[in-house]
Protein backbone atom coordinates (compact mmCIF):
# COMPACT_ATOMS: atom_id res chain seq x y z
CA UNK A 1 0.00 0.00 0.00
CA UNK A 2 1.30 3.44 -0.90
CA UNK A 3 2.21 5.66 2.03
CA UNK A 4 0.85 9.18 2.30
CA UNK A 5 4.40 10.50 2.16
CA UNK A 6 5.14 8.65 -1.09
CA UNK A 7 1.89 9.90 -2.64
CA UNK A 8 2.59 13.49 -1.56
CA UNK A 9 6.22 13.40 -2.72
CA UNK A 10 5.36 11.92 -6.13
CA UNK A 11 2.73 14.55 -6.85
CA UNK A 12 4.88 17.30 -5.31
CA UNK A 13 7.58 16.47 -7.88
CA UNK A 14 5.01 16.52 -10.67
CA UNK A 15 3.66 19.90 -9.57
CA UNK A 16 7.10 21.38 -8.95
CA UNK A 17 9.12 20.24 -11.92
CA UNK A 18 6.62 20.47 -14.76
CA UNK A 19 6.45 23.65 -16.79
CA UNK A 20 3.56 24.07 -19.18
CA UNK A 21 0.53 22.80 -17.33
CA UNK A 22 -1.58 19.66 -17.38
CA UNK A 23 -0.55 17.79 -20.50
CA UNK A 24 3.12 18.59 -20.01
CA UNK A 25 2.82 16.69 -16.71
CA UNK A 26 1.89 13.40 -18.36
CA UNK A 27 5.44 12.08 -18.93
CA UNK A 28 6.48 12.80 -15.35
CA UNK A 29 3.23 11.36 -13.99
CA UNK A 30 3.73 8.23 -16.07
CA UNK A 31 7.28 7.85 -14.77
CA UNK A 32 6.14 8.26 -11.14
CA UNK A 33 2.84 6.36 -11.18
CA UNK A 34 3.46 3.60 -13.73
CA UNK A 35 7.18 3.01 -14.06
CA UNK A 36 8.61 3.89 -10.64
CA UNK A 37 5.90 2.99 -8.12
CA UNK A 38 3.73 0.66 -10.26
CA UNK A 39 0.62 2.18 -8.70
CA UNK A 40 -1.11 2.08 -12.11
CA UNK A 41 -0.64 -0.13 -15.16
CA UNK A 42 0.07 1.53 -18.53
CA UNK A 43 -3.44 0.88 -19.85
CA UNK A 44 -5.02 1.97 -16.59
CA UNK A 45 -2.94 5.17 -16.71
CA UNK A 46 -4.14 5.92 -20.26
CA UNK A 47 -7.76 5.31 -19.23
CA UNK A 48 -7.34 7.57 -16.21
CA UNK A 49 -5.96 10.33 -18.46
CA UNK A 50 -9.03 10.05 -20.68
CA UNK A 51 -11.33 10.21 -17.68
CA UNK A 52 -9.55 13.21 -16.18
CA UNK A 53 -9.74 15.07 -19.48
CA UNK A 54 -13.51 14.62 -19.48
CA UNK A 55 -13.92 15.92 -15.93
CA UNK A 56 -14.32 19.63 -15.21
CA UNK A 57 -11.38 21.33 -13.54
CA UNK A 58 -7.64 21.22 -13.90
CA UNK A 59 -6.16 18.07 -15.39
CA UNK A 60 -3.34 17.77 -12.84
CA UNK A 61 -5.62 18.01 -9.82
CA UNK A 62 -8.08 15.57 -11.40
CA UNK A 63 -5.25 13.05 -11.90
CA UNK A 64 -4.02 13.63 -8.35
CA UNK A 65 -7.50 13.25 -6.87
CA UNK A 66 -8.30 10.08 -8.80
CA UNK A 67 -4.92 8.44 -8.18
CA UNK A 68 -4.85 9.40 -4.52
CA UNK A 69 -8.36 8.05 -4.08
CA UNK A 70 -7.47 4.77 -5.76
CA UNK A 71 -4.43 4.39 -3.52
CA UNK A 72 -5.67 5.57 -0.11
CA UNK A 73 -9.25 6.81 -0.36
CA UNK A 74 -10.33 10.36 0.40
CA UNK A 75 -7.26 11.12 2.53
CA UNK A 76 -4.99 9.92 -0.29
CA UNK A 77 -6.86 12.18 -2.66
CA UNK A 78 -6.33 15.20 -0.42
CA UNK A 79 -2.63 14.40 0.03
CA UNK A 80 -2.09 13.98 -3.73
CA UNK A 81 -3.89 17.26 -4.52
CA UNK A 82 -1.86 19.12 -1.88
CA UNK A 83 1.33 17.69 -3.33
CA UNK A 84 0.36 18.78 -6.83
CA UNK A 85 -0.68 22.34 -6.04
CA UNK A 86 1.58 23.37 -3.14
CA UNK A 87 4.66 24.49 -5.07
CA UNK A 88 2.82 26.08 -8.02
CA UNK A 89 0.68 28.12 -5.60
CA UNK A 90 3.75 29.26 -3.66
CA UNK A 91 5.57 30.07 -6.91
CA UNK A 92 2.60 32.06 -8.26
CA UNK A 93 2.38 34.02 -5.01
CA UNK A 94 6.10 34.80 -5.25
CA UNK A 95 5.82 35.82 -8.90
CA UNK A 96 2.80 38.00 -8.22
CA UNK A 97 4.65 39.82 -5.47
CA UNK A 98 7.66 40.40 -7.74
CA UNK A 99 5.76 41.03 -10.99
CA UNK A 100 5.39 44.78 -10.59
CA UNK A 101 9.12 45.22 -10.05
CA UNK A 102 10.15 43.06 -13.04
CA UNK A 103 7.25 43.62 -15.43
CA UNK A 104 9.31 45.42 -18.05
CA UNK A 105 12.56 43.46 -17.59
CA UNK A 106 13.82 42.19 -20.96
CA UNK A 107 15.60 39.20 -19.42
CA UNK A 108 12.54 37.97 -17.55
CA UNK A 109 10.58 38.16 -20.80
CA UNK A 110 13.29 36.17 -22.60
CA UNK A 111 13.26 33.45 -19.94
CA UNK A 112 9.51 32.96 -20.30
CA UNK A 113 9.77 32.93 -24.08
CA UNK A 114 12.55 30.33 -23.86
CA UNK A 115 10.39 28.04 -21.69
CA UNK A 116 7.56 27.87 -24.25
CA UNK A 117 9.29 25.38 -26.63
CA UNK A 118 10.11 23.12 -23.67
CA UNK A 119 6.43 23.01 -22.71
CA UNK A 120 5.44 22.25 -26.31
CA UNK A 121 8.01 19.44 -26.46
CA UNK A 122 6.65 17.88 -23.26
CA UNK A 123 3.10 17.96 -24.59
CA UNK A 124 4.25 16.48 -27.93
CA UNK A 125 6.09 13.68 -26.10
CA UNK A 126 2.93 12.87 -24.15
CA UNK A 127 0.85 12.77 -27.33
CA UNK A 128 3.34 10.42 -29.03
CA UNK A 129 3.55 8.14 -26.00
CA UNK A 130 -0.24 7.95 -25.57
CA UNK A 131 -0.67 7.51 -29.32
CA UNK A 132 1.28 4.28 -29.15
CA UNK A 133 -1.40 2.77 -26.90
CA UNK A 134 -4.39 4.34 -28.60
CA UNK A 135 -6.28 2.43 -31.26
CA UNK A 136 -6.37 4.00 -34.74
CA UNK A 137 -9.96 5.17 -34.27
CA UNK A 138 -8.86 7.21 -31.24
CA UNK A 139 -6.37 9.07 -33.40
CA UNK A 140 -9.09 9.71 -35.99
CA UNK A 141 -11.40 11.10 -33.34
CA UNK A 142 -8.65 13.37 -32.02
CA UNK A 143 -7.82 14.57 -35.54
CA UNK A 144 -11.44 15.27 -36.45
CA UNK A 145 -11.98 17.06 -33.13
CA UNK A 146 -8.91 19.24 -33.70
CA UNK A 147 -10.05 20.13 -37.21
CA UNK A 148 -13.55 21.00 -36.02
CA UNK A 149 -12.16 23.28 -33.33
CA UNK A 150 -9.29 24.94 -35.23
CA UNK A 151 -10.65 25.18 -38.75
CA UNK A 152 -14.38 25.55 -38.19
CA UNK A 153 -14.30 27.29 -34.81
CA UNK A 154 -16.54 24.69 -33.17
CA UNK A 155 -17.00 24.91 -29.43
CA UNK A 156 -14.55 22.52 -27.70
CA UNK A 157 -17.26 21.67 -25.16
CA UNK A 158 -19.69 20.63 -27.90
CA UNK A 159 -16.99 18.62 -29.67
CA UNK A 160 -16.16 16.75 -26.44
CA UNK A 161 -19.85 16.08 -25.75
CA UNK A 162 -20.40 14.87 -29.33
CA UNK A 163 -17.35 12.60 -29.14
CA UNK A 164 -18.57 11.20 -25.82
CA UNK A 165 -22.00 10.52 -27.30
CA UNK A 166 -20.48 8.79 -30.32
CA UNK A 167 -18.28 6.70 -28.00
CA UNK A 168 -21.23 5.64 -25.87
CA UNK A 169 -23.29 4.68 -28.92
CA UNK A 170 -20.30 2.83 -30.42
CA UNK A 171 -19.76 0.79 -27.24
CA UNK A 172 -23.48 0.13 -26.84
CA UNK A 173 -23.79 -1.15 -30.42
CA UNK A 174 -20.84 -3.45 -29.91
CA UNK A 175 -22.66 -4.87 -26.90
CA UNK A 176 -19.96 -3.67 -24.54
CA UNK A 177 -20.15 -2.00 -21.19
CA UNK A 178 -20.64 1.77 -21.40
Amino acid sequence: MASYGAIFWSFFKVGTFTIGGGYAMIPLMQRELVEKHHWLGAEEFAEQIALCQALPGMFATNMAALTGYRLRGVAGSVVAILGTVLMPVLFILLLASLFAAFRDNVYVDKVFRALRPAAVALVAAAVVQLGRRTPQRGLWVAGVAALLIWLLGASPMLVVLAAAAVGVVWQWQKGGRV
